[in-house]
């Protein structure tokens, strides 16, 4: 069965769904190799080969992610 295929709108419409999903798979322990093969790590790269000026990689999503999971709460600033 064929992927969908979705607009650059409706991606950019996700993003944040992605992000939550990346945040998701990191918290539950999975490793990269596995969050790579995932539809939220597609959609992203696929952002940011679009727009990358807008949207970044996803390698460095799961780094700024992975660090802010390690904080301890009171030290966190923002989060993604």
């Amino acid at each position: 069965m064929p992927a969908a295929k979705l607009t650059i709108g409706e991606l950019e419409a996700g993003y944040p769904l992605y992000c939550k999903a990346l945040r998701r798979l990191l918290q539950e322990g999975r490793s990269a190799k596995e969050i790579e093969r995932t539809v939220c790590w597609s959609h992203l790269e696929t952002l940011n080969r679009c727009l990358p000026g807008r949207y970044k990689a996803p390698s460095y999503l799961m780094v700024l992610i992975k660090r802010d999971l390690e904080q301890p709460k009171d030290e966190r600033g923002s989060s993604l």
